[in-house]
Formats: C-alpha cells, sequence, structure tokens
C-alpha cells in the first residue's frame, strides 16, 4: 500500500511515516518503479506499536534501540527482550528506566501538589 493509505491504517500521517524512515524507526520501504514507497500490513503494524511506545513515554532513541524486535514484538506483543533480561545489551531494561523515572516524577508531583494544597489550607479564612 502507498503512505497515505499505510498511515491512515496506523492513525497517523504520511508525514510521521516518513519522519519514523528517518529516525530508524521504520525501515525504508521498498519503492515503485515509479519512486512511491510502499508499505506492508507488517509495517503497519510495526507503525502502531512505535506510536504506542512513544506514547507510552519512550523516547525516539529508546525505541529505536529495540528496532530488531519491533516487527516481532508488532505481531506478537510486546516480547520480553523489552524488560530486563538475563542477555546484557543496550535495549535491557528500557521499560523499567521508564518506569522508574515515571515514579520520579509521580513523587516529584505529588510532593509539589501537597505543598500547592498546604499553602492553600493555611490560607483559607478560618471559619
Amino acid at each position: 500500500m502507498r503512505i497515505g493509505d499505510a498511515a491512515a491504517a496506523a492513525g497517523t500521517t504520511a508525514r510521521a511515516l516518513r519522519f519514523y524512515e528517518q529516525r530508524g524507526l521504520l525501515p525504508e520501504p521498498t519503492r515503485t518503479v515509479a519512486g512511491y514507497r510502499e508499505y506492508t500490513h507488517r509495517d503497519v503494524s510495526r507503525v502502531r506499536l512505535v506510536r504506542e511506545l512513544l506514547a507510552l513515554g519512550l523516547t525516539v532513541e529508546d525505541v529505536r534501540g529495540c528496532g530488531d524486535w519491533l516487527d516481532e514484538a508488532a505481531t506478537d506483543g510486546l516480547p520480553k527482550r523489552c524488560a530486563a533480561t538475563a542477555e546484557t545489551s543496550e535495549r535491557a531494561g528500557i521499560a523499567e528506566r521508564r518506569l522508574a523515572a515515571l515514579d520520579a516524577e509521580i513523587a516529584r508531583l505529588t510532593e509539589t501538589r501537597d505543598r500547592l494544597a498546604a499553602r492553600v489550607r493555611a490560607s483559607a479564612p478560618a471559619g
């Protein structure tokens, strides 16, 4: 399928597909004789997964580092290799690092909220 159809099927735009390709999140698609990009259903599944991972807060760098398992994950679900395992690689622990960052941000926001709530209570008129 051509870029517009693939983008619509993945719930994104043609511009996003080109961005994902440029950033190494999507392999360069085959081209027609006329030079048009041709995408497969597997490409569309991969784009959906990339979008999901980015929406979960992973960075483009994080997702690119896991590029070799994106096709597998797009069809079989998030593989265990996304989490820290006995195998040593750059991608091991990406999800755990993101969870730790989210936990730290939640703790910071909770503390900020509590301080603001205390100020509001302290400045409220008695009565």
